[in-house]
């Protein structure tokens, strides 16, 4: 019974999601609403010491990331960077390879740091009328940009600052390099083998004589070729920027402040020390501060652009970055009520019962990221629950923890695109196309990606490469 009831709650989230509900508003009523099926003395306690507890912990820990990351993508918007920067790829690789250079824009925004909300919104109507020149079937965009911007750059290759490979840093110690050859071996499999899978989709097409279609909504306006663009390498230097100093920052922190730091708050009376754990926050303090620079160097290059729409089109980031990092705190405060039932045990048992601890933490993750549609959310569910049990099982396996990471950062991207996801909904909703339209492809990506997390835990036992 205590195991139907998690189940039931895990349901419940998962179809009010899907029916466009606020996880906002719907996760603490499905967490509260099975401790109340369990336990009614104590919902009252755990949604103040628990729920709570963690989903403010989470927005503590990620909120700057989300915001930094929405006010960069923004401002690379506003200064007519990102119109630049896809034009140019474009013109370098022809317009007949509409595909192709669809992934490899979302692939350069995301990786730069751009959230993958806002590269929906600004590459959506390049890809429109790329596909449209190239009579290419419109239902292939969703697909396309899914590839591009939901995977790979997303979780794979290391040194990307998106939230997904920053998570597991904070339970492993670890930086968001961690596992490089891993990484980049997935990245590679998902590219190759998701490039392979759209073109065939394509050439289906056009055996069957079927071309862009007609009669489409939120159909953009048809590119302004005479627009004046900024120039290609000033435009891409914020993202080569974001990334380097990444780097550096990484490097560079724990050799300036150490394992820790610890000071006292300039108060009236005595004063209790406040000590800061380094180790766990440096990568969270790198990403922040690389795309800081980011931010600063778009300002500085595109000053006029930017400055005079800054405070209006800031409004709407902000937002969204409260929005965004709001639901996955939710979620993250939702799973650590559900990891806490009589009832998880049930299934935490199950899953400690797989004999490997990396195919374990694979299929832990990738099972609570499509079930809650959030690979953050469900990353940081499995990971607040069981992330001990990982690391012992990896010690006792002789598996480095970088090796963990990755796993975790991969598992989180695949199984996450489930129908109710809300980057699919969205992704969806901006290109005018429904599920029964054009969800196809972006399973088919979501099939591909989880199955390369697989392919890397392959690759690290026949090889020991890290």
């Amino acid at each position: 019974m205590a195991f139907l009831i998690v189940l039931a709650a895990l349901c419940f989230l998962m179809f009010v999601a899907y029916r466009g509900y606020s996880v906002i508003l719907f996760a603490p009523v499905a967490a509260l609403g099975a401790v109340l099926l369990t336990d009614p003395g104590m919902v009252a306690p755990m949604f103040t010491g628990l729920f709570m507890d963690k989903m403010v912990g989470f927005v503590k820990s990620y909120f700057p990331v989300f915001l930094l990351g929405a006010v960069f993508g923004k401002v690379i918007e506003l200064s007519g960077f990102s119109k630049a920067i896809v034009s140019s790829v474009i013109q370098m690789l022809g317009s007949g390879r509409a595909m192709l250079s669809i992934v490899l824009v979302c692939a350069l925004l995301t990786y730069g740091g751009v959230s993958l909300f806002v590269v929906v919104f600004a590459v959506y109507p390049f890809a429109a009328e790329m596909f449209r020149q190239s009579d290419i079937p419109k239902r292939l965009i969703p697909g396309t940009i899914a590839l591009g911007a939901f995977s790979f750059t997303m979780d794979s290759l290391p040194g990307t600052p998106q939230i997904q490979n920053l998570i597991p840093t904070t339970f492993f110690k670890t930086n968001i390099y961690a596992a490089p050859w891993l990484g980049s071996i997935g990245a590679l499999f998902i590219f190759f083998a998701g490039m392979a899978y759209l073109e065939w989709r394509r050439r289906s097409a056009l055996a069957a004589g079927e071309g862009y279609g007609t009669g489409h909504s939120n159909e953009p306006e048809p590119f302004d070729h005479s627009e004046k663009l900024a120039n290609p390498w000033v435009a891409i230097l914020p993202l080569v920027l974001v990334g380097a100093t990444n780097r550096l920052f990484t490097d560079l922190i724990p050799k300036v402040y150490g394992k820790s730091v610890e000071f006292i708050p300039a108060v009236i009376g005595k004063a209790t020390p406040v000590t800061q754990d380094v180790t766990k926050v440096a990568a969270i303090w790198a990403v922040e501060g690389a795309l800081l620079v980011g931010i600063l160097s778009v300002i500085v290059f595109a000053y006029k652009g930017v400055i005079a729409k800054f405070a209006e089109g800031t409004k709407s980031a902000i937002a969204g970055a409260l929005l965004a990092s709001m639901n996955t705190a939710s979620e993250y405060g939702f799973g650590a009520i559900i990891a806490a039932l009589p009832g998880f045990l049930v299934v935490a048992n199950a899953l400690q019962s797989i004999p490997n601890p990396l195919i374990n933490e694979a299929i832990t993750v990738t099972s609570l990221a499509g079930i809650t549609g959030s690979a953050s959310g469900g990353m940081g569910i499995a990971l607040a629950a069981m992330s001990d049990f990982f690391i012992q099982a990896a010690n006792t396996a002789g598996i480095p923890l970088e090796v963990l990471h990755r796993v975790a950062s991969m598992a989180s991207g695949g199984m996450d695109t489930l129908p109710h996801n809300g980057a699919v909904i969205t992704l969806l909703a901006v290109t005018g196309l429904t599920h029964r339209v054009a969800y196809r492809d972006i399973f088919a990506i979501t099939l591909l990606k989880t199955s390369a997390v697989f392919v890397v835990i392959a690759v690290y036992y026949l090889t020991g490469l890290v």
